[in-house]
Parts: structure tokens; C-alpha cells; sequence
């Protein structure tokens, strides 16, 4: 059963990315919203435990947050708007958002 695992919380001043990185199941995304797109930032400390998950093409970010906060993103980070979003959840079979 596949997950979306949602992220908005910022890697540098919390802990939630790297324990949803430890849980991420084989078949499951990652979506990174809000101040979590800041580990998207290649070069980071924050995005080189990422990367993997980047190349399996399951590594998702919501666009408005990305431009927002003007970060570059690599081409592997799949961006969505918001009805991308909405999409993503009803593809995964579970949605768990890291509160």
C-alpha cells in the first residue's frame, strides 16, 4: 500500500523530514511544501538524503512554495500546483501528513 508522505515543516529547525525518511516505503512519494522545500536546495545537508528519492521520480514539491521562497529545485523534483496535489493524494493509496 503506497503513501504520500506530506512535509512543511523545515529540515534545518526540525526533526519530521529526516523521521519520514526513515519510514519511506519503497513505492511511497514525498511531497515537500512550505518551508520543508527549503532542503531542496542542492549542496545541502538537507537534500543529498533526498536524492535518492529524487531519481526514483518520487519526490514531489508544490510549485507555489518553491517560487515563493525562490530555491532553485532540481529537474528530478516533480513541481505540482495545487490540483497536482490533490491528484497526487487520490493516486496514493494513504496520505500521512507530518504535523
Amino acid at each position: 500500500m503506497a503513501t504520500l508522505h506530506v512535509v512543511s515543516h523545515s529540515s534545518f529547525t526540525d526533526g519530521r523530514l529526516k523521521s519520514c525518511l526513515k519510514v519511506l516505503g519503497a513505492t511511497d512519494g514525498l511531497l515537500l511544501c512550505g518551508d520543508a522545500v527549503h532542503a531542496l536546495q542542492t549542496g545541502s545537508t538537507a537534500w543529498l538524503p533526498l536524492l535518492e528519492v529524487a531519481q526514483s521520480g518520487r519526490l514531489y514539491a508544490l510549485d507555489e512554495d518553491v517560487s515563493a521562497r525562490a530555491i532553485y529545485a532540481s529537474e528530478q523534483v516533480q513541481r505540482l500546483d495545487y490540483a497536482g496535489f490533490v491528484q497526487l493524494s487520490i493516486d496514493f493509496d494513504k496520505v500521512n501528513n507530518w504535523l
